[in-house]
């Protein structure tokens, strides 16, 4: 099968559309498909280009068309590019066009009109939460109309699905979840589910007989994903810990950059706070090596669609603590996985109760060591093949 992904963003720019579309790129190539990638993300000039894309863990190659705004500093939006990527999608022979939507995604939405209007089969993916915009997109029926001429729509979680269903006009939503590596996020046999204990050489400036949890998240400093409500949670967990686990003790790291994260600095400064860290970008590897060495995953982000951060945590082994109502949900069950609650203020609770119960966070953390997840790519790539054929099935 030829298919043709379609998306605003893509690598080298960062986020979680830009690494899952080119995830699925090079997934659908290793399993024998022929993929090329069509966005308004630019490399290191703004010249339209094409260019063969190598990934070194995989050793696939796949084609990537760039067609950028030739103005500098222009986001990756091309209103101009409809007659080069109809052109493109008429004579390339593809069996199928998957747009990725975003919040904003003007480029992937004037691509997956162009791809229906040339009787290409169709799929279309949202990866964000449609909240207040639901009337502004209603309205446009962007949704409404591609389902009508036949694109299969889906989205990334369960939570994310049903939004997109108010906005398509009775059209069926499909659940098409993101991917992990699950070998590559798994830790090695000699991680220990036991949360870490000052005595084992970890310096926290307390007695040799407390234990020390170790909390950690990852994200953009941005404020959507609500990195200020995360530090006063944290705050907030460590007091009531103190009350009813004085030998237990937090450290955190929230690993990430952003605008909001000078705010961040001087909230941590402001209160005198030494034991959450703000180590700034980190690479996967050291990502990867941080989850190993922690206990607890925590993310206060009310519209996560999915939530690729969390569930790289949860493959890693860790509990993973998270509010309900977002696409976590479909891959953290409570008390199984992690704890979900339904506030910032029982989140904290929650946190610093599973902080003070070692045995029940050692067995939640035993089983996240022990069994995967279901959004592993083999499913995922799986999942995606079953909608390309949906989307062929639906052409009038």
């Amino acid at each position: 099968m030829k298919v043709a992904l379609l998306s605003d963003c893509y690598l080298p720019r960062l986020g979680g559309i830009e690494v899952q579309v080119h995830d699925l790129a090079h997934r659908l190539t290793a399993e024998g498909h022929e993929v090329e990638v069509v966005t308004a993300t630019p490399s290191d000039t703004r010249e339209a280009t094409t260019h063969r894309e190598t990934d070194p863990h995989l050793g696939t190659v796949v084609t990537v068309h760039r067609l950028p705004l030739r103005i500098p500093g222009a986001p990756p939006i091309n209103p101009f590019a409809k007659d080069e990527v109809r052109e493109l999608l008429v004579r390339g022979g593809f069996d199928v066009a998957h747009g990725h939507m975003g919040v904003v995604s003007p480029f992937a939405t004037d691509m997956i009109g162009v791809a229906l209007d040339v009787g290409l089969p169709t799929a279309a993916t949202w990866h964000c939460v449609i909240d207040r915009s639901a009337p502004l997109f209603r309205a446009l029926g962007h949704a409404r109309r591609w389902g009508e001429a036949g694109a299969a729509l889906s989205a990334v979680s369960s939570m994310a699905a049903e939004r997109v269903a108010g906005i398509a006009g009775g059209v069926p939503v499909e659940v098409l979840g993101n991917g992990i590596d699950v070998a590559q996020w798994r830790a090695p046999g000699d991680v220990d589910a036991a949360p870490s204990s000052a005595a084992a050489g970890h310096s926290t400036g307390d007695s040799a007989g407390d234990s020390v949890v170790r909390v950690v998240s990852a994200m953009r400093f941005v404020r959507r994903k609500r990195p200020g409500a995360l530090v006063d949670v944290l705050r907030a967990a460590r007091t009531h810990l103190d009350r009813i686990a004085p030998h237990v003790r937090l450290e955190s790291h929230l690993v990430g950059d952003g605008p909001q994260r000078r705010l961040m600095t001087t909230q941590l400064e402001r209160h005198g706070i030494d034991w959450i860290h703000l180590p700034g970008r980190v690479t996967r590897d050291e990502l990867r090596a941080l989850h190993w060495r922690s206990d607890i995953y925590l993310t206060t982000a009310r519209l996560e669609a999915f939530g690729i951060a969390p569930l790289e945590a949860r493959t890693a082994g860790l509990a993973v603590a998270a509010l309900r109502g977002t696409g976590v949900e479909d891959f953290v069950a409570d008390g199984r996985n992690g704890i979900l609650r339904s506030s910032d203020e029982d989140l904290a609770t929650g946190l610093a109760e599973l902080a003070a119960d070692a045995d029940r966070l050692a067995q939640i953390r035993t089983h996240n060591l022990t069994t995967p997840p279901a959004q592993s790519w083999e499913r995922i790539t799986e999942v995606t093949l079953g909608e390309y054929e949906r989307a062929r099935g639906r052409v009038r």
